[in-house]
């Protein structure tokens, strides 16, 4: 086919899919926000993956980081709890609420000579706000470097529960 033909073919396309709603040329996200007032949050670590023939472990740094999404409202991060593989609480991040502003970030850090929590270990991260805002990003950056070789890699965190009041 012609380029010309090609072009006119994808523009003919692209047409469709924006009468059929398919697409919108500017698009409106906040359509399918769903915004909250606190939820708990659980986020994979790995403090360690296993890698090679004989499956030696890769120690790994991990950073978990909350960062406030919405634009004009603060969140109070309520607790930060690290747990190992067995689920035993390794460490308490926060005695007391912190406050994040409107599009603040906060970061936690594990070393990576920190081998406790091993390849199952998880970060619940709990947090609420006064009004419905959006619900902050709360990942797990993983990193590790050995002979010349590194590896990294993100997280999510999944919702577990949400906070009505």
């Amino acid at each position: 086919m012609k380029k010309n033909t090609m072009k006119k073919l994808f523009i003919f396309i692209y047409g469709i899919l924006i009468l059929t709603g398919n697409i919108t040329p500017d698009a409106h996200a906040d359509a399918d926000i769903n915004l909250s007032r606190g939820q708990t949050v659980y986020v994979s670590v790995y403090s360690h993956i296993y890698s090679g023939l004989k499956g030696r472990p890769f120690d790994l740094a991990a950073t978990l980081s909350i960062r406030n999404t919405d634009l004009k409202n603060p969140i109070s991060i309520v607790s930060v709890n690290f747990y190992d593989t067995d689920g035993k609480l390794l460490k308490e991040y926060i005695k007391e609420p912190l406050q994040l502003k409107a599009l603040a970030s906060t970061r936690y850090v594990i070393r990576e000579a920190e081998i406790g929590g091993g390849s199952g270990a998880n970060f619940i991260v709990q947090w609420k706000s006064e009004k419905q805002v959006n619900p902050p990003i709360i990942e797990a950056i993983m990193i590790g470097t050995r002979s010349g070789q590194g590896i990294s890699f993100v997280s999510r965190g999944q919702v577990v529960k949400e906070h009505t009041e």
